[in-house]
């Protein structure tokens, strides 16, 4: 396995945060955490990307252990619901901004503007671009340490058509080449053409774990969306 979760929670009051939970993640798995507003979903993810940390439990990617943060910074890629680029920064350069802290070479900024299109847009300003392609901006943020696994919390929150097949494209672009990807979603089409496997949270707790197969077949999914 490639991650392992064990027994994580993070806990705000009574009634939100996440209960302590515990799955494995196989390397390659495509996977889809589902739940209604205040499940847990972003809380997880968080935790699984080192943004908060654990009231308790562990996570363990490829056998280190996550508090280990110098040692897997540059194992998982995270890409919040809202972009976290600077706005009055050209595209070029807060990827280099980033590369820099992550001392990365910047030869990988180049190849992160070409293959995710961005050239045309390497002097423009994020605060100057559309949605869509500050997310394009935000996911080529994500893997310019080329991370084995890869965190999307609501990747095509607010998108048109357009863009939300721009970024199916790359989710399954990246998962060909054989990343790990982890991804929040309300979009029961999303869902059922992208994840190899659902987990369902609700209030805090771990209620389902199955295939799409399993999961659209199932009472949980009626009564989520009912």
């Amino acid at each position: 396995m490639q991650l392992e979760i064990r027994n994580i929670a993070k806990l705000y009051d009574q009634k939100r945060g996440l209960k302590p939970t515990s799955f494995d993640v196989d390397k390659g798995e495509l996977i889809a955490i589902v739940g209604h507003n205040g499940a847990g979903k972003s809380t997880l993810l968080k935790m699984l990307a080192n943004w908060i940390l654990p009231d308790g439990g562990h996570v363990m990617i490829d056998g280190i252990d996550l508090k280990n943060r110098a040692a897997v910074v540059r194992s998982v890629g995270f890409i919040p619901e809202d972009p976290n680029l600077f706005d009055f920064f050209s595209v070029a350069y807060n990827l280099k901004l980033f590369a820099l802290l992550s001392r990365i070479p910047f030869l990988r900024v180049e190849e992160i503007l070409s293959e995710f299109d961005l050239q045309p847009f390497r002097k423009s300003k994020v605060q100057t671009l559309s949605k869509g392609l500050k997310q394009r901006v935000n996911i080529g943020r994500a893997l310019l340490s080329d991370p084995e696994v890869l965190i999307l919390d609501e990747p095509t929150s607010g998108l048109d058509f357009e863009m939300t097949r721009e970024i199916y494209h790359l989710l399954n672009k990246m998962h060909d080449a054989g990343k790990t990807i982890i991804f929040t979603s309300h979009r029961p089409e999303e869902i059922r053409n992208l994840a190899t496997r659902i987990l369902v949270l609700h209030e805090g707790c771990l209620i389902f774990d199955g295939s799409p197969q399993e999961y659209f077949q199932s009472d949980i999914h009626q009564e989520l969306y009912s």
